[in-house]
């Protein structure tokens, strides 16, 4: 059924196909960026990453696109009604009309609370519900503020700012506190602020409303910037029964956006009393430190301190130059001279060669003593077998063995004729 039938005409114009989806994507484009609602059906990811769904409600249904890099801003649960917020695409390959998602939020109490707690799981299991919160500066340098353009939030905060410390300075973020891309602005003024070195502290301030407003605050990346944040991050969303997720992660929950300016801006009366309390407590002390040392100056006897400290004076450099008298150091290098003179080193140089010439003497002899050779010059002679071993006995060798007979001028080859039984058996002959 077409909804606006276009108006009939007897003229045609002939188009090529690609002229006519030229001119069909040309009118899609001009739809703009769109937010519709309507039931998720078979979600499902494709090769390159992204995640493909009919959108559908009542009788009319479209192709929603999520792109990879939009997955974590788009929740797409079967049979969950959300709302998609993109922007209209014609593939001209396809002929087909497709809506591509930056962002798919849950729609109704019951898919809201459903994200949350998903979230809440993640956030939970990665320990950021349970981390250590950081302390609240006593003076910061430079209040950060992320508010929207509402005019009450900030006139809240300015009100108290200048009741408590008049003309503190805040540095204020105006951004989109709900609908679609309101969690990524929410995120973007944050991380700006994180990033200036004079913001010592960050509130995240909204006035109060439904669940389907204060979402973007149950935003994932929104708490996992306030747990990376190295600045204090205090939530004051809503109202004091308003608890969204981020109240859960962040340094600090302030039930209004005007509790959260009082627990962050110091009180300039608190202050400068306290610092009044300080300087009399330092003039006291002051006065009573100088009271007793002008007491105990006056006390003093100037003529019989200065007679005492020049008696010291004077022991001392008596002790001194007695301790120098026993140090005659003409006398001491006097003393080595002569101990040097006396000292004949040469003599004992000579006796210690002699003694040594001696002993080198005696080892000589000793070694000529036990040569070998020295042996062999007296006549006698060493006999080796073939395989080098010494004969020692003539049960070493047999008939026909050849022997290697060592004298003092060479070396002599001989031969065994008869072997060790033979020689015994002639010895016993008749």
């Amino acid at each position: 059924m077409e909804m606006f039938p276009a108006e009939r005409t007897a003229a045609v114009r002939r188009l090529s196909l690609v002229r006519l989806s030229s001119e069909i994507a040309r009118s899609v484009a001009t739809v703009g960026r769109v937010a519709v609602e309507g039931e998720v059906v078979q979600p499902g990811p494709s090769r390159s990453g992204a995640v493909y769904f009919t959108l559908r409600d009542r009788v009319a249904q479209i192709t929603v696109v999520c792109p990879r890099a939009r997955l974590a801003r788009c929740r797409t649960v079967h049979g969950e009604r959300v709302c998609v917020t993109g922007t209209l695409g014609y593939l001209n390959e396809r002929g087909q009309l497709q809506l591509f998602a930056d962002e798919v939020a849950p729609v109704g109490e019951g898919a809201i609370l459903a994200a949350i707690a998903d979230v809440r799981r993640r956030l939970s299991a990665e320990g950021l519900l349970d981390r250590a919160r950081r302390p609240l500066p006593l003076l910061p340098r430079t209040v950060g503020v992320v508010c929207g353009a509402d005019a009450a939030v900030r006139a809240d905060i300015e009100s108290v700012v200048a009741a408590r410390f008049p003309g503190y300075p805040v540095a204020f973020e105006e951004v989109a506190v709900s609908g679609p891309g309101a969690a990524e602005s929410v995120v973007g003024a944050l991380q700006a602020l994180d990033a200036r070195s004079d913001v010592d502290v960050v509130i995240l301030a909204r006035g109060g409303g439904d669940p389907a407003s204060l979402l973007p605050f149950s935003d994932e990346e929104l708490c996992r910037a306030i747990c990376a944040s190295a600045t204090p991050v205090v939530t004051a969303i809503g109202h004091e029964r308003d608890r969204p997720l981020c109240d859960e992660v962040a340094d600090r929950r302030c039930g209004t956006p005007s509790l959260a300016a009082s627990a962050v801006v110091p009180d300039e009366a608190a202050l400068r009393a306290q610092l009044d309390a300080l300087m009399d407590s330092i003039r006291a002390t002051c006065t009573d430190a100088l009271s007793t040392s002008s007491d105990r100056l006056e006390a003093i006897d100037l003529r019989a301190a200065l007679r005492s400290g020049e008696e010291t004076a004077v022991e001392r450099l008596d002790h001194a130059a007695g301790r120098l008298q026993l140090v005659d150091l003409g006398r001491r290098v006097a003393d080595a001279s002569r101990r040097l003179a006396s000292v004949d080193w040469r003599s004992s140089l000579t006796r210690r060669l002699a003694a040594v010439d001696g002993d080198l003497a005696g080892r000589r002899r000793t070694l000529d003593a036990l040569d070998p050779a020295r042996v062999l010059s007296r006549g006698y002679a060493i006999v080796r077998t073939a395989d080098g071993d010494v004969v020692r006995s003539p049960a070493q060798v047999d008939a026909g063995d050849e022997l290697d007979v060592a004298v003092a001028q060479g070396r002599i080859h001989a031969a065994v004729r008869h072997d060790a039984h033979d020689a015994h058996d002639d010895a016993g002959a008749p």
